[in-house]
């Protein structure tokens, strides 16, 4: 059986809301919202791999605050280990712009549920709400 592939998401909060972003159409799981984030490369560490990705994709800087419970998720396309992280924006960065997603959303707990989500981020949202 084929490894899954390790993604890296964060859970970028400002107060009680965290972000998420709503991939472009075209692209797999087009229009659906998640926690933003990346595949890792061979070689990287996990949190440096997601600041990497953060940068590249929303052209700010990031500081990883906590890992997450990691995760399975099944797609039609193979397996995924999801392995999120809470993280803040660093003192002195530029806001969060969507260079790689259609757009962004500060959203709270409350609202969160109102997104089309991708299946593998529902735990943790579920967890997220829950803490």
């Amino acid at each position: 059986m084929k490894e899954p592939v390790v993604v890296v998401c964060a859970l970028i909060l400002r107060g009680e809301r965290v972000l998420i972003a709503q991939r472009p159409e075209g692209k797999h799981l087009a229009l659906k919202w998640e926690f933003p984030g990346g595949k890792v490369e061979p070689g990287e560490q996990p949190a440096a791999a997601l600041v990497r990705e953060i940068r590249e994709e929303l052209g700010c800087e990031i500081e990883v605050l906590d890992a997450l419970p990691a995760s399975l998720h099944d797609y039609d396309r193979g397996q995924i280990r999801l392995l999120p992280f809470l993280c803040a924006l660093a003192t002195g960065s530029s806001e969060p712009f969507p260079h790689e997603h259609l757009t962004i959303a500060w959203v709270s707990r409350s609202e969160i549920s109102g997104y089309d989500l991708a299946a593998a981020d529902l735990p943790i949202v579920a967890d997220w709400i829950a803490s």
